[in-house]
C-alpha cells in the first residue's frame, strides 16, 4: 500500500509539473502589426508558465490574414486555435455560430476593466467573442518642428482644407519629405479606412436607407477628389503599397510631414526606440470638413477562438494572458508604459506611470470616445460601423471598391471614374446579396 502511495504522490508530482502531460500546440493567425509582432516576442512568458503548450505562430499581412483566417473559420477547416481579428467580423461571424464565447476567461482577466466602447466592439447580443489586444479611434499626427520652421500651427481640430494647405507647403521630395502620408494599399481594412472615415465627414455614406450604394453623390465626389489630391501632390510615390505599416515606417523616419490614421500608431512614433522623430511628434483631431462630423474611426483587434478549434482550453488561458491586466505589466517591464497596448482598459489610462510616458494618451480615449457606430455620417444609415459597414458583403465589396481609388491615385482612371466603377460594382454586389 505504501508503495502505490508513493507512485500515485510521484504521479500527481509529475502531472502538477507537467510531467506526464502531453504537449498542447496553438497555432495562432495573426497580423504583423507591431503590437503582435511583440506578442509573439514576449509569448515565451506564457510558455514559460504552461511548459506542455507549445505556439505557432502564422504572422500575415493584413490582407492576407483576413482571407486565410475567414476562410478557415468558414468553412471549419480547424487549420488555427486563435485568430486575429476585428470588431468588423465579430458581430457576424458570433452569427453565424463560427466563434466561442469569451465569458469564462477567469477572474485575474479583468473583464469589467475593458473600455465599454471596446468590449462592445468585441460582443454581439451582449457576450463577448474576442478580447481586444489594442483599440483605436484615428487622429492626426505630424512634425511640430516642420510646422514651427514653416511658421504653421495645428489647430487642435483641423480642417480637411487646412490639412491640404499644410501638406503641399510642406511637401519637400528633394530632401526625402512628403507632405502627408496616408494609407493607399487596396483593401477594406487599408485604403477604405482612411477614405470612408474621411468620406463621413464630407457628409457621404456607403448606403441609404434602403441599401442603395451612394458613390455617385456630390459628397463622394468631393470626398474621393480630396484624398486623390492629397496622395498626388502631397504624398510619397508609391503610395499604392502602403498600409498602415509602411505609412508607418515612413513616418517614423521623418519622411512625413502629416500621417493621417489609427491612434496606435503613437506609441511607435514616440519611442525614440523606433522613431527618429520621436520628440518631434504633436497631435491633433481627425480633420472634418465644418460639417460636424469629423474623420475618426473606431477599431479594435482582438484574439478570438473559432469554434472547429479542438483545443478551446489552452487557447482561452494564452487568450487571457495575452490580453490581462499582468500582459500590459510584462510589456512596461521590458519596453516602457508607452509601448503597453493602447485603447483596451480603464485602468491604463487610470496609471500615472502611462500618462506620465504616454502624451497621446488623451488623444486616444478622446478619439474613441468620438467614433459613433450607428451615426458615422450626418444623413441616417441601415448598417453599424464608422469605416466599414457591419455586414458580410462589405469585405469584398470593400476590397473590390479599394482597388478603383487606388486606381484614382495611380493615375489609370479618374476620380469620376474610379467613383463610376464603385458604384456600378457595388449595386451589383448588393443585388447579388439580396439587399436590394
Amino acid at each position: 500500500m505504501k508503495r502505490i502511495a508513493v507512485m500515485a504522490l510521484a504521479a500527481a508530482l509529475s502531472a502538477c509539473s507537467g510531467g506526464n502531460h502531453e504537449t498542447t500546440t496553438l497555432t495562432i493567425a495573426t497580423v504583423n502589426n507591431s503590437d503582435m509582432v511583440r506578442l509573439k516576442t514576449l509569448s515565451a512568458e506564457y510558455t514559460k508558465l504552461h511548459p506542455n503548450v507549445r505556439l505557432s505562430w502564422v504572422t500575415l499581412e493584413e490582407n492576407v490574414l483576413r482571407q486565410r483566417v475567414t476562410t478557415d473559420v468558414a468553412t471549419r477547416g480547424g487549420q488555427f486555435d486563435v485568430v486575429t481579428i476585428g470588431s468588423y467580423e465579430v458581430p457576424i461571424w458570433a452569427q453565424r455560430h463560427w466563434l466561442l464565447a469569451m465569458n469564462d476567461l477567469g477572474k485575474g482577466y479583468a473583464a469589467g476593466d475593458l473600455l465599454p466602447a471596446i468590449r462592445d466592439a468585441l460582443s454581439a447580443n451582449g457576450t463577448q467573442y474576442a478580447s481586444p489586444i489594442n483599440g483605436e479611434g484615428s487622429f492626426t499626427m505630424y512634425r511640430t518642428d516642420l510646422f514651427a520652421k514653416a511658421g504653421i500651427v495645428m489647430p487642435a481640430h483641423p480642417s480637411w482644407d487646412f490639412i491640404a494647405t499644410a501638406a503641399k507647403k510642406l511637401n519637400d521630395p528633394a530632401h526625402g519629405v512628403y507632405g502627408i502620408c496616408l494609407r493607399g494599399k487596396a483593401g477594406w481594412g487599408e485604403n477604405m479606412a482612411t477614405i470612408v472615415a474621411m468620406s463621413n465627414s464630407f457628409g457621404a455614406r456607403l448606403f441609404d436607407e434602403h441599401w442603395r450604394p451612394q458613390f455617385d453623390t456630390p459628397e463622394w465626389k468631393k470626398a474621393l477628389a480630396v484624398y486623390v489630391d492629397l496622395a498626388r501632390n502631397a504624398g510619397p510615390p508609391g503610395m499604392v503599397a502602403n498600409g498602415f505599416n509602411e505609412s508607418l515606417a515612413l513616418y517614423a523616419a521623418g519622411k512625413c510631414a502629416i500621417w493621417f490614421d489609427s491612434t496606435v500608431g503613437a506609441p511607435f512614433v514616440t519611442d525614440p526606440k523606433t522613431s527618429v522623430v520621436a520628440d518631434k511628434t504633436g497631435f491633433a483631431g481627425a480633420p472634418d470638413a465644418g460639417l460636424g462630423r469629423t474623420a475618426n474611426w473606431l477599431w479594435t483587434w482582438g484574439l478570438a477562438i473559432p469554434a472547429s478549434s479542438t483545443k478551446a482550453a489552452a487557447a482561452k488561458s494564452f487568450v487571457a494572458w495575452a490580453t490581462g491586466p499582468d500582459y500590459a505589466k510584462l510589456v512596461a517591464s521590458r519596453f516602457g508604459w508607452a509601448a503597453v497596448p493602447p485603447g483596451t482598459r480603464t485602468s491604463l489610462y487610470a496609471n500615472p506611470a502611462y500618462r506620465r510616458a504616454a502624451p497621446f494618451a488623451d488623444w486616444t480615449l478622446k478619439a474613441i470616445a468620438a467614433a459613433d457606430t450607428r451615426h458615422p455620417t450626418i444623413k441616417p444609415v441601415p448598417y453599424v460601423g464608422v469605416q466599414y459597414a457591419a455586414i458580410p458583403e462589405f469585405q469584398g465589396l470593400g476590397t473590390e471598391v479599394g482597388q478603383q481609388f487606388a486606381g484614382a491615385v495611380a493615375g489609370t482612371m479618374t476620380v469620376d471614374e474610379a467613383l463610376i466603377a464603385a458604384q456600378t460594382s457595388s449595386k451589383r454586389q448588393m443585388a447579388t446579396a439580396s439587399r436590394q
